[in-house]
Parts: C-alpha cells; structure tokens; sequence
C-alpha cells in the first residue's frame, strides 16, 4: 500500500499561510479575541496535520471497521471520509475535495471585502455591502470556510471541534454588540433590529441601509 503523507513541510506552509490571512483580516487584539483565534488556529493546524502529516483519523477508523472502506487507507485519496465511507471512490473523493475549495472562495472573499469596509469606515458604524446582509460578515465568511473544510477534508478532531469553533465566535459576536450598541445607541440597535446576525435573509439586501459601516469595536481593530 501506499503512503501518501508525512509532508511536513508542506503541513508548516499550510498553516502558515492560512494563519496569516486571518491575522490580516480577523486582527485579533484583546484576550478574548485571541482566544478565539486559539481555537481556530487549533482547528486549521488539526485540518492541515491530517490532510498531508499524519492521517490519524484514517488510523482509528481503520481499527475500528477493518479495511474495508478504505481499500488503499494510507492514500491521499482516501482521506476524503465522505467518499471513502461511502464507498464511491476515488473520482467522488477528487469532486467532493474540489468543492470544498469551491466553498473555500466566498468564504475568503467575505472575509476580505468585510475588512475593507471596516477598515476603510476608520471607526464608524459599518451597514453597508456584506454589513447590509449579516451584522457579523468576516465570522460568517469565517464559518463557511469551515463548512468548506469539513466537505474537503472531514476528520474526527475537526468534526468535534467545528462546533466549539462556532461557539466561540458567536459568543465573541454577541459580546461585540454589546459594546458596539453602547458606542453607537440607536443607530446600532435600529441595524441589530433590521439586520440578522449571521445567516442573510433573502430580503436582506433589499432593505435600505444607511451609515458607512458596521464592525462593533471592528472598525478600530478587529472584523467581525
């Protein structure tokens, strides 16, 4: 059989990479945004160890079922859990693999666009673009880049710690609008009313917004 991993260096380059764009556009500051970033940080380093380090998940599934879902376990291709366990094989594992970076291009994509305006609103309240969808675009854009992970590469470790990701930044958002509502009083709680928080209404952009932009204590240092 083959053994399609131990790519440390490209593990390291992985995680470097991915880790310096959320540092450019999350811009954690206080402790409890760095702590949110922990916990993302420990989940692209858990995603990156098994995609080309070691596949532990494909090690403990093995011993629990047998080889039988995975015909050729220790190759690239059968890390994709979705289409192994299924059974669909390896042109399934490449498609499923390819959509998850499909996923992965929005997500970056709000993330960044949020963080211009933030930043570009130098402090003020941000309600327009991806602001006049969501109240928190770069943790939604943060979230579906995990929902591309988990499509591209789902592992037990990333499984289980996708929720708590997902807590956490909520939480963080919640914290944020608490502190935005009494920087900016009516005007914010007249957007929190208007606008969800982080799934977009199919209405959403249709109502008319006003002010520059919203990120809570985002436009000085951070991007929710």
């Amino acid at each position: 059989m083959s053994y399609d991993y131990g790519w440390w260096p490209l593990v390291a380059l992985h995680v470097a990479l991915a880790l310096a764009f959320m540092i450019a556009y999350l811009r954690p500051a206080r402790p409890r945004e760095w702590r949110s970033f922990g916990v993302t940080t420990a989940f692209v380093v858990a995603l990156f160890t098994e995609m080309y380090g070691f596949p532990l998940t494909i090690y403990l599934l093995t011993a629990l079922l047998g080889q039988a879902p995975f015909p050729d376990p220790f190759s690239h291709s059968s890390g994709n859990l979705i289409a192994s366990l299924l059974g669909l094989g390896e042109g399934w594992a490449g498609l499923f693999m390819l959509l998850g970076g499909v996923i992965f291009v929005p997500a970056v994509l709000i993330v960044a666009s949020s963080w211009r305006r933030v930043h570009a609103a130098d402090g003020g309240l941000v309600t327009d673009g991806p602001y006049s969808m969501v109240r928190h675009p770069q943790y939604a854009g943060l979230m579906l880049g995990v929902v591309g992970a988990l499509v591209q590469w789902p592992t037990l470790i990333t499984l289980l710690m996708a929720p708590v990701l997902v807590f956490t930044y909520y939480r963080l958002a919640r914290r944020e609008e608490r502190e935005l509502e009494r920087k900016f009083g009516e005007e914010y709680a007249a957007y929190r009313t208007r606008t969800p928080m982080l799934l977009p209404r199919r209405s959403a952009g249709t109502s008319k917004v006003s002010g520059r932009a919203d990120a809570s204590t985002e436009g000085e240092h951070h991007g929710g």
